[in-house]
């Protein structure tokens, strides 16, 4: 409070008083006790009044000591048992904590730690991971815009997650008392392997592998991906004491349809004391998703030719070319090509109708635009009988599926009749056209998708000049085959979706939580809440089997099959409300 209002508070208490005095004392001929009372409440009452209008502010000041948190983080793995060092362990976490010092200037945070960090003044050392990298991560998250120190009681042996190194913040100092053998051994080991799930069959798919060593010479490793007794791929390594870590980018063939086993391995002429993590598994999920276009022309041309040649560069692809009178059932075509389309190709398009394969048009000098115009209403086709040349404008923005501009610009005009053409609906647009230097705003390469179907229109013939002017800008025609594989890649994918759909790993490692998630989806495709989903489980070697309930959480169902000894297991999941 400041000596202004301070003064001002005085002065309401002689106002108060004066005016008080005034109107009950002042020439009064009786003070009874009354009258002293008046006089006292309309004291407080003009003093109060004064208050309220001066509106003094109080304020206190008080000192709070905030002591910075220093986190003591114990390492709970069994393999601090397996060293012999779970009494030093807790020794040393008893003296830190009972140390007056520390008391006085620190928050002590106890902590324990396996495959992830929680708070705890016990410790058991059963823990079958050890995760440096999830005690830096949640240290600070829990410790948020602090500046704090760390102390880990650990082995040093991490077993799972990415380099702590980095992890921690260079501003909060790390100290860490390591106990066990701290002596360093020769050790080489696969850090990490990165693999998709699935590739499909006769294509390649890549594998990438992150190796450690640790040591302080010159040494060369012999790396292997082995499926069998079959080595795949081979590759010597080079370390040093100041190059300590390799990547390894592979492409493997995918041979073989179904789950493919392969095994990494690195290994050198030094003997090491650690060989486990020399060693690991992968599986890739191997499809064949060998599909069927059917090509359909009335006429013979040149396109025809490369758009074949283009389509089967993909081994997963077979090209058909038929007449539009011999084509009689589309059950087993992925995609259906029509090239120049008329009034012949009525049947086909009845015939589509139910069978609802995705379509690919391609228009030209012969097309009868009238019919197409009948036949289907993503593009509504105004055309004239006069012949243009038509060129193309990239458009970047396009995002149905991923395409690079593979020199499109360069790529001489198509041929069509000339006229407006609209779009209607949901089209998306990859190239557009243009008369010379003038754009027409209006599409040449474009792609619909209603109802589940998708179609796409290429509105110009002699596309076969493309392909040549690919192969005379990049000595290849891959870019162009790469182009248009992503068209009948983008139709041949099918839309409809499954009911109950697994998500799982092919390997669990020992001390890795295993958990399997399952979705599962009404005739609406909606998340099914009401669903009861159980897993069985049958050990391959045993037969023994197992039946689980999965729990649902959000938007999934999971179980958890911590426990199981290791070996080779099968499982099916149901569904038992249906």
């Amino acid at each position: 409070m400041t000596a202004n209002t301070i003064l001002l508070l005085l002065l309401s208490l002689v106002i108060a008083g004066g005016l008080s005095y005034f109107q009950y004392f002042f020439k009064a001929k009786s003070k009874s006790n009354v009258i002293i009372l008046l006089a006292f409440l309309r004291f407080l009452a003009i003093f109060a009044l004064l208050v309220l209008l001066i509106n003094p502010i109080v304020t206190k000041n008080s000192l709070e000591v905030t002591k910075t948190p220093l986190a003591i983080a114990v390492d709970n793995s069994s393999s601090i048992t397996a060293l012999k060092s779970d009494k030093k362990v807790v020794e040393l976490y008893k003296e830190l904590i009972s140390n007056p010092a520390l008391q006085e200037k620190f928050d002590i945070q106890s902590y324990q730690f396996d495959a992830d960090l929680k708070s705890s003044k016990e410790f058991d050392f059963k823990g079958k991971q050890t995760n440096l990298d999830a005690v830096a991560k949640d240290l600070k998250n829990i410790n948020r815009n602090i500046i704090f120190p760390t102390v880990i009681i650990t082995d040093g042996n991490q077993t799972t997650g990415n380099d702590y190194v980095y992890r921690f913040d260079p501003v909060n100092k790390v100290y860490p008392l390591v106990v066990g053998d701290t002596t360093t051994f020769f050790d080489l080991k696969i850090n990490q392997l990165n693999v998709n799930k699935y590739a499909f069959h006769k294509n390649k798919f890549p594998v990438e592998v992150f190796l450690q060593y640790a040591g302080d010479k010159n040494t060369t490793a012999d790396f292997s991906i082995m499926q069998g007794n079959s080595v795949v791929a081979k590759e010597k390594v080079s370390f040093s004491s100041s190059k300590k870590t390799a990547t390894i980018n592979l492409l493997l063939p995918a041979d073989k349809v179904g789950l493919q086993v392969f095994r990494a391995n690195i290994s050198s002429n030094a003997k090491e004391k650690n060989s486990y993590n020399n060693i690991k598994n992968f599986a890739v999920e191997v499809i064949d998703q060998k599909s069927t276009i059917a090509i359909v022309s009335s006429i013979n041309h040149p396109d025809i030719a490369a758009l074949k040649r283009s389509i089967e560069s993909n081994a997963q692809r077979k090209v058909i070319l038929v007449k539009p009178n011999e084509i009689n059932s589309l059950q087993d075509v992925s995609v259906l090509v029509l090239y120049q389309p008329n009034t012949a190709f009525k049947p086909i398009f009845d015939n589509n109708k139910l069978a609802a394969t995705n379509t690919f048009i391609i228009t030209g000098k012969n097309t009868d635009f009238n019919f197409l115009n009948q036949q289907q209403n993503n593009l509504v086709f105004k055309m004239s009988g006069q012949i243009e040349d038509y060129l193309n404008e990239f458009q970047s923005q396009f995002n149905l599926f991923a395409i690079d501009n593979i020199g499109f610009e360069n790529f001489p005009p198509l041929q069509n009749v000339f006229g407006t053409i609209s779009t209607n609906g949901n089209v998306s647009v990859l190239l557009s056209s243009k008369i010379r230097n003038v754009s027409t705003n209006a599409p040449l390469l474009a792609f619909a998708e209603n109802q589940n179907k998708r179609t796409a229109f290429l509105l110009g013939e002699n596309s076969w000049k493309w392909r040549l002017q690919s192969h005379i800008d990049n000595q290849s025609f891959e870019k162009y085959d790469v182009f248009v594989d992503k068209i009948i890649q983008f139709l041949a994918s099918s839309a409809s979706k499954k009911s109950l759909v697994v998500t799982h790993e092919s390997f669990y490692n020992s001390g890795e939580a295993i958990v399997i998630n399952a979705q599962y989806f009404n005739k609406n495709y909606e998340f099914d809440e009401k669903a009861r989903l159980t897993i069985s489980v049958t050990n391959a070697a045993s037969k023994q089997t197992k039946n689980y309930d999965l729990l649902k959480g959000n938007n999934s169902f999971s179980v958890n099959l911590d426990g199981l000894s290791a070996g080779k297991y099968n499982f099916s999941v149901k569904e038992l409300n249906t």
